[in-house]
């Protein structure tokens, strides 16, 4: 093994020696207060979100799809009368428009109960920083 000077960390008397350790980076403060951007609310107002999109939207396209299969493969399902001079395929498309508001009523209701409690305690708990970052209580970091 031969000594090479050209590389860096290398030009010690002693090759065989491992090179020194990098310095540690220097270790940040907790902060005292986590953001709003990383706070678990926000995770749990997403999730809450995505799960109402899903039921409405499964919904009212899911029933739609339905009636667009039986449209495609049961047509003397949907030829069918149910009564007299109402065939089976005009009493589906017919609920397709209930169905949709359902969808809605169900979004609402989901919004009132789950999602918007959960974004009012978020819009507080900002309105909070903002009054602590505007008088200068925020927790400082270290190294500044």
């Amino acid at each position: 093994m031969s000594h090479d000077p050209s590389r860096p960390g290398h030009s010690r008397t002693y090759p065989w020696q491992p090179p020194p350790r990098p310095p540690e980076p220097p270790r940040r403060r907790p902060a005292d207060h986590v953001p709003p951007g990383r706070h678990s609310d926000l995770r749990i107002l997403r999730g809450a979100y995505r799960r109402q999109r899903r039921v409405a939207t499964l919904t009212a396209l899911g029933y739609f799809v339905v009636f667009l299969v039986l449209s495609a493969f049961a047509p003397s399902l949907m030829t069918g009368t149910v009564a007299t001079g109402l065939p089976a395929g005009l009493l589906l498309a017919l609920i397709q428009l209930p169905v949709t508001l359902l969808a809605i009523a169900v979004y609402e209701r989901t919004a009132r109960r789950h999602v918007d409690p959960l974004a009012d305690r978020i819009r507080k708990l900002s309105e909070i920083d903002a009054k602590r970052d505007a008088r200068g209580n925020r927790p400082k970091e270290a190294g500044r």
